[in-house]
């Protein structure tokens, strides 16, 4: 017996029991390993090593990225995973710095009720709150040709605001504290993808002269990603949410259907000689230019248009480009709408529905930009959507499954949409035992994500096309629709709560 005891000892002893080998150095930041993979990658190890192995990979780290962590972060179910984000903005694993006393970045987001929900629900709203944002409850809406226009108020549909604008950077910033300030396990690798191989059926790798120890639980599973240095991770699922110009979409070799608009934006911050409180939109002949407030007498200007004027306005004097800014959302293209033509006796008071008009219904004039606070920024405008969003151990989310029109600010919302929608069917994959890469889990977001999105972009689509066409009658039938929105009670209630990310469509019956 005793000579049994002592060879089993001694072989339990010869035994050469492999650490795990990271390919970063992780940095624990408040619960959060923020790691940076090493550039010293030895190629001659005499030591057994295996590649990190994560639950979920997600390729992009930018706002819905970050926002799908923040999410998996705050749900029960799916707070216990480990997630490596991999993303080549060295500013994610350095920390975002913003300075109150820096001027607005031109990059904004206009988010609705429903994604400020999703991000107070997950504690990333907080943080927002802590930097410059800009709440608004109103928001009026009209064209050149002076016929119609439309005004929304929060109050239509007991609502507080209607929604706010950030600065992306605050945005980015709050997600990425939300993770760190956790204690989900996430490892951010400042590096780009080179190469996804999927269903692979060794979930390790035999360096040059190194023998490698493979878990047996990892067999058969998990999609391997080789970074840019060299070095390579494991994942059960991996989550695409690298932009319009997906690198995880094409090596997955999912196609897109869509079309360039042929229309560039113009984006940037200006100034007022006072704050401005509401948000507005104005369609011109070549394209819609709005005005959102950002706080402390700041705008934000998007404004399309062909890219040859793009091109010209970005390059002409500030006040040559205030001067056009003003003549575009005040005087210019044609006249102001008079709010007469909402009393009776008018070819348009048949749409009234009240026999009195809130004061906070008519038409006002939007406030005079006064200075130009910002950089210019210009970006071609396109729509591309996703054949599919899911397949096996790969899943779209945000700008790699969908780009939309600006017009009405519902890109990162979508975004946002999706990366809650996910987090939720993880958690059930999760709760019923179901493999978190398993392509009819992943489909069951793609059912639910897919109609909406492609709803939204036909909506946004359409308004982009009807305000593109200037004809006598379709004038007039756009200025009907314009005082039907701001008139019918359950039809602009409606139109607000969809707007507000509501799922059901904004349709009078």
């Amino acid at each position: 017996m005793n000579m049994v005891m002592k060879k089993t000892i001694s072989n339990v002893c010869a035994l050469k029991i492999p650490r795990k080998y990271f390919c970063t150095e992780g940095v624990k930041v408040g619960g959060s390993a923020i790691g940076e993979a090493s550039n010293e990658h030895e190629k001659k190890q005499t030591i057994s090593k295996i590649i990190p192995q994560y639950d979920i990979a997600i390729v992009g780290g930018g706002m819905v990225g970050m926002a799908l962590a923040c999410f998996l972060a705050s749900m029960p179910m799916t707070k216990q995973l480990n997630v490596a984000i991999v993303d080549s903005n060295p500013a994610l694993s350095s920390g975002l710095h913003i300075k109150k006393e820096d001027p607005p970045d031109p990059r904004v987001s206009t988010v609705t009720p429903a994604s400020i929900s999703f991000l107070r629900d997950s504690g990333a709203w907080k943080y927002v709150e802590q930097d410059r944002h800009a709440y608004f409850n109103a928001m009026q809406v009209w064209d050149y040709t002076g016929l119609g226009y439309a005004r929304y108020h929060a109050r239509d549909v007991n609502k507080d605001y209607l929604g706010c604008v950030a600065e992306n950077k605050v945005l980015h910033n709050a997600l990425l504290s939300c993770v760190k300030d956790s204690d989900f396990k996430t490892t951010i690798y400042p590096l780009r993808l080179s190469s996804m191989a999927l269903n692979t059926s060794s979930m390790s790798v035999v360096e040059e002269n190194t023998k490698s120890v493979e878990p047996p639980s990892a067999h058969g599973h998990g999609a391997k990603l080789q970074l840019s240095d060299g070095s390579s991770l494991y994942a059960k699922l991996v989550v695409g949410a690298d932009g319009g110009k997906s690198h995880v979409r094409e090596l997955a070799g999912i196609k897109t259907t869509g079309w360039n608009y042929s229309q560039n934006a113009i984006i940037c911050t200006v100034e007022h000689a006072s704050e401005n409180v509401c948000a507005w939109q104005r369609f011109l002949p070549t394209g819609p230019i709005a005005l959102l407030p950002m706080g402390d007498k700041f705008s934000n200007i998007v404004w399309t248009m062909s890219p040859a004027e793009s091109n010209s306005r970005k390059s002409t004097t500030e006040e040559e480009f205030l001067k056009d800014v003003n003549y575009a959302l005040d005087y210019g293209y044609g006249p102001r709408p008079t709010s007469g033509l909402l009393g009776t006796g008018d070819m348009f008071s048949w749409f009234k529905m009240d026999a009195t008009i809130s004061t906070n219904e008519y038409f006002e004039i939007p406030p005079k930009v006064i200075k130009l606070a910002s950089e210019r920024m210009v970006f071609p405008l396109t729509l591309r959507h996703a054949n599919s969003y899911a397949s096996k151990r790969v899943v779209l989310i945000g700008d790699a499954a969908h780009t939309v029109h600006p017009l009405a600010g519902q890109g990162v919302n979508l975004g946002f949409g999706d990366a809650f929608s996910l987090s939720r069917i993880i958690a059930e994959g999760i709760a019923l035992g179901t493999d978190i890469g398993e392509v009819n889990l992943l489909k069951k977001y793609e059912t639910e994500r897919r109609s909406a999105n492609i709803m939204m972009m036909a909506i946004l689509d359409g308004f982009q096309k009807a305000y593109s066409v200037d004809f006598g009658p379709f004038n007039i039938l756009r200025a009907a629709a314009f005082h039907g929105a701001n008139c019918i009670s359950p039809l602009k209630k409606g139109i607000i709560s969809y707007a507000s990310g509501e799922h059901k469509l904004p349709i009078f019956l």
